[in-house]
């Protein structure tokens, strides 16, 4: 497909005020030509450009139906990832926590998650955000009558949410950590236990999540059985819960030091455990003790 001209991202942007009865269809069209970036065109700066951003924001809005606010909530999502602060300032953050509420569509639930996760790229955004409402809202969507995408997006935006440390404070009283512990077992999808993982490592109530029982599905995700994209979610896990020192005799009686260097000493370690991840598995090394690294 060829890539979009502004005077084509014009005539569509255009129909989203017009027939209420083409919305769809144009969203559809829109949300399209977003994708096409993988394809190597990028038309997302010429579909903001053509006002597409304030039109979007409307859709979202209750008195509409909610596979529109769905499709406006996936064009906007893509649009996030170009420019998150403009879509913010936009007002989009409040009409997609309230979708997230919205229990009668997963298939608006999850586009507005994933729209408030590439908005949390932005620190402003996470604020924003979680003053929105939108924290109680994603932990009740890791519960396990969600559908596995929209409990992977909602792990995914608490995970960045949770580089705020108010933020932080809230997620843990909101009920996250057992919830998203309770995500790290087999009965997860891959993509569900990587960001729940990654959620854990970013909160700083260590202990709390130890005593959540976090410690012995996380050493399981170190295993074989696992793909090797959540080695490093559950490394960096473990090794910021080894910080705290009541932790670390219960990381190594799970068995955690084996796989750990394992995964050190792999050829491809580098692409297993990234650099960052390395450091913090040194620290967990060097508090789990020397003699177990011989393990």
């Amino acid at each position: 497909m060829p890539p979009l001209s502004l005077v084509a991202a014009r005539k569509l942007v255009c129909k989203l005020g017009w027939n209420a009865r083409e919305w769809k269809q144009v969203l559809e069209s829109l949300a399209s030509l977003c994708a096409l970036e993988d394809e190597g065109h990028d038309n997302r700066p010429k579909i903001a450009a053509a006002g597409a951003i304030h039109p979007l924001v409307q859709l979202l809005g209750a008195a509409n139906r909610v596979d529109v606010r769905g499709k406006a909530a996936v064009v906007l999502g893509c649009l996030a990832e170009y420019d998150a602060a403009i879509i913010a300032a936009a007002g989009a953050i409040p009409p997609l926590v309230q979708l997230l509420w919205d229990g009668s569509s997963a298939h608006a639930q999850g586009p507005a998650a994933r729209a408030l996760m590439q908005l949390a790229q932005n620190a402003n955004n996470q604020v924003t955000i979680a003053a929105a409402g939108a924290i109680p809202a994603l932990v009740q969507l890791l519960g396990a009558g969600t559908r596995a995408d929209v409990q992977q997006n909602a792990a995914a935006v608490l995970m960045r949410l949770a580089s705020n440390a108010d933020n932080q404070v809230a997620i843990a009283a909101a009920g996250a950590i057992p919830a998203l512990v309770q995500l790290l077992g087999p009965g997860s999808v891959n993509g569900v236990q990587q960001n729940a993982a990654l959620a854990l490592a970013r909160l700083a109530k260590k202990a709390t999540i130890a005593a959540a029982g976090a410690i012995p599905p996380l050493v399981q995700l170190l295993g074989s059985s696992s793909t090797a994209a959540i080695h490093p979610a559950a490394t960096l896990a473990l090794a910021r819960l080894a910080k705290n020192a009541d932790n670390t005799a219960t990381i190594a009686a799970a068995g955690a030091i084996p796989p750990l260097v394992q995964l050190a000493l792999r050829p491809d370690s580098n692409a297993a455990v990234p650099k960052h991840a390395k450091a913090e598995m040194d620290w967990l090394r060097l508090y789990c003790g020397q003699e177990d690294l011989q393990a």
